[in-house]
Order: C-alpha cells, then sequence, then structure tokens
C-alpha cells in the first residue's frame, strides 16, 4: 500500500497485535485526561499556591489545613479548565470529521502542551485562568477524538472491552498524580513553589511523546471510507481483521457495511453543522438532534452522580466526614488505587451484561453509598471530637466514598464515554462524540464551581444531593437510552429511526428494518462469516440497494422481482 507512510505500524502489525497497539495509543491520551483531573486535587492544597500566587485561601493556624476565603476563586479557577474542553472538543469534532483522527489528536497534544506550560509557570490568579483555558482546549480537542479513532477501529464484540482498559489508565494518570503530589508535599517541609509546579510539569511528558508517536498509526478506516480513500480504508481495515484463514472474509463484509452505510448516511442527512446536530433539522430518519440530547445528558449526569466532587475536592470531602488533615493525603491517594482496580470489573462485564445493566447496577450502588456517607457524617458531627463513637462514624463515611469511586470505576466511568462514540452516524461522528465532550464539560465546570460552596453552605448534606441524581439516572437510562453493546456502528442508524424517543419502540423498530435491509448489516448478521449463506462462495463485495430507515418505505414486491435482485446482488 503506497498511500501509506511505509513507517506506519500498519505494514508491520495486525489483528489483535495492530488492535492492543492502537490502544496503547489511546490509553497514553486518556492518561494525561486522567493526570490533569487528578491533579488539582494536590494543587488546591499546596499552601504556596493557594495562600501566596492565587490569594483564595490561609492555612489554618492550628490544624494547617487550607481555609478558603474565596470559594468563588478557588472553583472558578477549577472550573475555568471546562470552558476551555468545550470550545476545544467542538474544534476537535469538526477538525476530526474533516481532516482525520491522526491529525486532531497531534493538534490536542500540541495545545495541551502549550497550556501545560503556561500552568506550570503561572504567577497569579489570572495567568492560571488562562493557562487552563488553553489547556483545557487541548484536553477537549483530544477527548473529542481519541475514543472516536478507538471504536471505529476496534471489532463490535469487543468494543467496550478495549475502551474500559484504556479507562484503567485514566483512573491510573489520577493515581499517579495524588501520589506523586503527595511525595512533592514533602519537599522543604511542605513549602515552596516546587510542590505544585512539578506536577502540572509532569504532564508535558506523556503529551510530547503522544504528538511525536501517533503519526506513526493508522488512520480510521471508517473516516479514510467516509472522504473517498476506500483503497486505503480497505487495507487498514484488512490488517485489522486479517485477510487468511478463519479471518477470510470479515475485512471485506465490515468493508461494504460502512460504503452502505456512508451512502445511507449521504441520502437521509443534508444538514452536518453543530447546530443543525443540536435541534435535529435535515437528519431525518437519522434523528441526530435526539442522540445529542442522550449524550449531553449522560455525560452531565456522570458528574452529578459525584464524581467530579470526589476527585477533584477529595480532601475536602474527607475533611468533612472528620479525617484529620495529616491523613487526608495518603486517604485520598489511597481512594484513587482503589477507583483505579475496580475499573478491572469493567474490562471483563461491559460486553457481557451491556451498557445499560452497567448504569444500572452503577447508580444504585452509588446512591446508596452517597445518602450512607450523608448519614453517617452527620451522626460522627453529633459526636464529641475525637471520641470512639465519631471515629467510627467518619471510619464509615469514608468506607462510604471508597465504595462510591470504586463502583463508579466499575460502572459510570466508561460507559458515558463509550456510547457517543458508538451511536453517532459515520458522516458526523467525532462531531457526535464532541457534544458528549460538551455535556462533561457543562457538567464538571457546573460542579466543581459548585461544590467549595455547596459544602461550606450544606456541608454533608451534599452527598444526598449526589444520591437523589444517582436516583434520578435509574429511569433515566431505562426509557430513553437503547442499547448499544454487541452491535456495529453501522447497526446503530437502524436503532435510532425510530421516530418515538422511547427505548421499547426503538428496539421494535430496529427488528423491522433489520428484516428489510438484510444486505445493510451483514458483518453483523453473519457473524464476519467468510461465505455468503445462500451461493457458499467467498463473499467479494457489494452494494446494498433500496436502503432506507423508514420502515414504510419498503413494499412487498413481486416473488419474481425478489428473485431477480438477489441474483443481481450476489454477481454484482
Amino acid at each position: 500500500m503506497d498511500l501509506i507512510s511505509k513507517h506506519n505500524v500498519v505494514h508491520k502489525l495486525e489483528k489483535r497485535s495492530l488492535l492492543i497497539a492502537i490502544n496503547c495509543i489511546a490509553a497514553l491520551s486518556i492518561f494525561f485526561f486522567g493526570y490533569d483531573q487528578g491533579m488539582m486535587g494536590g494543587v488546591n492544597g499546596a499552601r504556596n499556591y493557594y495562600e501566596d500566587h492565587m490569594g483564595f485561601g490561609h492555612p489554618d493556624p492550628v490544624t494547617g489545613s487550607p481555609v478558603i476565603d474565596d470559594e468563588l476563586l478557588q472553583g472558578g479557577i477549577v472550573s475555568i479548565y471546562y470552558v476551555g474542553t468545550l470550545v476545544g472538543c467542538l474544534v476537535g469534532g469538526w477538525f476530526g470529521d474533516k481532516y482525520g483522527r491522526i491529525k486532531t489528536i497531534a493538534l490536542g497534544a500540541g495545545w495541551a502542551v502549550i497550556g501545560a506550560c503556561l500552568q506550570t509557570s503561572a504567577m497569579n490568579p489570572t495567568w492560571m485562568i488562562f493557562a487552563r483555558l488553553i489547556n483545557g482546549w487541548g484536553t477537549g480537542i483530544l477527548n473529542a477524538i481519541v475514543p472516536v479513532w478507538a471504536t471505529e477501529t476496534a471489532e463490535h464484540k469487543s468494543r467496550g472491552q478495549f475502551v474500559a482498559i484504556e479507562f484503567t489508565l485514566n483512573i491510573f494518570g489520577v493515581v499517579v498524580a495524588y501520589w506523586l503530589e503527595y511525595a512533592c508535599s514533602f519537599y522543604k517541609g511542605g513549602n515552596g513553589s516546587f510542590i505544585w509546579r512539578f506536577p502540572i510539569a509532569f504532564q508535558i511528558v506523556p503529551l510530547i511523546f503522544l504528538l511525536a508517536i501517533v503519526w506513526f498509526f493508522p488512520e480510521s478506516p471508517r473516516w479514510l471510507v467516509k472522504v473517498g480513500r476506500e483503497e486505503e480504508g480497505r487495507y487498514v481495515l484488512g490488517r485489522l481483521r486479517g485477510e487468511s484463514g478463519d479471518d477470510l472474509g470479515k475485512a471485506e463484509a465490515e468493508f461494504q457495511d460502512i460504503r452502505n452505510i456512508a451512502e445511507l448516511e449521504r441520502k437521509t442527512s443534508s444538514r452536518t453543522s453543530y447546530w443543525s446536530m443540536f435541534t435535529g433539522r435535515g437528519s431525518g430518519k437519522l434523528h441526530i438532534g435526539r442522540r445529542v440530547q442522550l449524550v449531553v445528558w449522560l455525560q452531565i449526569m456522570q458528574e452529578w452522580i459525584g464524581i467530579a466532587g470526589v476527585t477533584i475536592y477529595a480532601p475536602t470531602i474527607f475533611r468533612t466526614a472528620g479525617i484529620g488533615n495529616k491523613d487526608v493525603q495518603w486517604i485520598s491517594g489511597l481512594n484513587t488505587i482503589t477507583y483505579m482496580l475496580s475499573t478491572l470489573i469493567c474490562v471483563f462485564t461491559l460486553d457481557r451484561i451491556g451498557r445499560r445493566w452497567t448504569l444500572y447496577w452503577g447508580s444504585v450502588v452509588q446512591g446508596i453509598a452517597m445518602a450512607a456517607a450523608g448519614g453517617l457524617t452527620t451522626a460522627g458531627q453529633s459526636q464529641p471530637d475525637g471520641s470512639a463513637a465519631a471515629r467510627a462514624y467518619s471510619s464509615g463515611a469514608v468506607a462510604m466514598i471508597f465504595l462510591f469511586t470504586a463502583t463508579f470505576g466499575a460502572t459510570w466511568l466508561t460507559v458515558p464515554w463509550l456510547y457517543p462514540a458508538e451511536i453517532f452516524p459515520l458522516e458526523v461522528r467525532a462531531k457526535g462524540n464532541a457534544w458528549g465532550v460538551v455535556g462533561w464539560s457543562v457538567g464538571n465546570g457546573w460542579l466543581t464551581l459548585l461544590c467549595p460552596v455547596m459544602f461550606k453552605a450544606i456541608k454533608e448534606n451534599t452527598y444526598y444531593v449526589f444520591a437523589a441524581a444517582n436516583v434520578i439516572t435509574i429511569p433515566m437510562v431505562w426509557a430513553l437510552y437503547p442499547e448499544s453493546n454487541q452491535r456495529t456502528l453501522e447497526e446503530m442508524n437502524l436503532v435510532f429511526a425510530a421516530d418515538s424517543i422511547w427505548n421499547w419502540d426503538a428496539e421494535k423498530n430496529f427488528k423491522i428494518l433489520k428484516e428489510q435491509n438484510p444486505e445493510l448489516v451483514q458483518a453483523a448478521q453473519r457473524g464476519h462469516s467468510a461465505l455468503d449463506p445462500e451461493t457458499g462462495l467467498p463473499i467479494h463485495g457489494s452494494t446494498a440497494r433500496n436502503m432506507s430507515l423508514d420502515v414504510n418505505a419498503l413494499q412487498p414486491r413481486h416473488h419474481d422481482d425478489v428473485i431477480d435482485e438477489k441474483q443481481t446482488f450476489k454477481h454484482g
């Protein structure tokens, strides 16, 4: 394949080894994302940072704990990052659909390096605010495109597992951030700017490596087909799926599915701007507006069930539960290790029980844990300071926070990032995933801005707000979110073709459309069989005709016409 650089790993690796290599690069980006999120928890607790440079607090003269004088400034410095991710994801989605996944990853990494350098050198709140805004822009670009690249190269039967593994690296980034900051906190007795500047600068390392190496990896075969570079797309798909033995025909069947659905999308949808996607105008039976609303609110709720507060304000949360200042940092770090290990549960369950059931059991356990944490914290504060009862209640509250983060890592961490990359049409998949990042940015920015205010105003009752959010997600997912597990990316257009917003109507409509459009999803229906079930001959490719997402569009035809078309299809 002369059209692809001879240095590209696609020529040297194939099948599972190529998939693993691609997911390692995707995981590197997601590691940076996790590190960047976890980093601010320790930075906010560095005296040189909050007192000398940012000026939003002072240390308690007795305990040494940070006393926040300006909650709005503290929350604003943290949350402005998410304004950057919001803008960045929209840029990344547009750039990714127009110029490809690889170039977009490189753009995001380069932009994030600039933001990280500016954060490291910040001398005052204004400097830090603008630096975090720029850093967030780079993160938004990466978050919009990396899950898309990963899902477009993976097989539908193991897509969830690969993305779940990537998010184990995401939480590993949080772990590294916490423990690196914990180690730095002992430098010069806890004084000096190195304590917070070095952890910020550390994120530059994976970003530069990502920027340098991503050019040696293959472009998404689905994007290549979409822009008319079918020869390259077919070659990359062949390397990903294999071309010999039991794998014969896999790539060709999937390639035809991609071509068919790309043709159908061009016929069905006439508008692809962000505004048209949001309103659903011009999308016809693709119902893109509905998909946008689903992914935005799934990401918003992911933050409001409590994880944004736990990740960024863990020290504050543990202090609220009655933990002393000297123990807060290492307990927060231990919580992140539990969090990381819990993500391995998702690796083995996500493709078996599906996206919906993963969210269900997560919401139930998380809601119980948050409500219990609130009750135990209240009970502990009613006891005399230092008493055995107070310590017991505090320990119970901490255990509930550990249970919450572990459950979140096994459930809600991965699905809201995987789902947007699965459900959007190929024509606007990067932009669609960007809408998910918009929801994440809004939910995270909103919550991180309010968290310090809520903890000061209603204290441990904040846990009940998070518990209520978990309860709300259960009927929301049940009624509105169709299952994407074990379905190809191309099949999801059939799932969302129903005019009704309800999940049960979508599933009923999907079954009808699969019967009416057998050629549209041949790879999934045949299980990537190398042989045509009617002729017994190898599949060499074809283009489905009379495709439609309208169940009423295909009327019954004369028996002889049907036979004639089958024969034409097999030999064309």
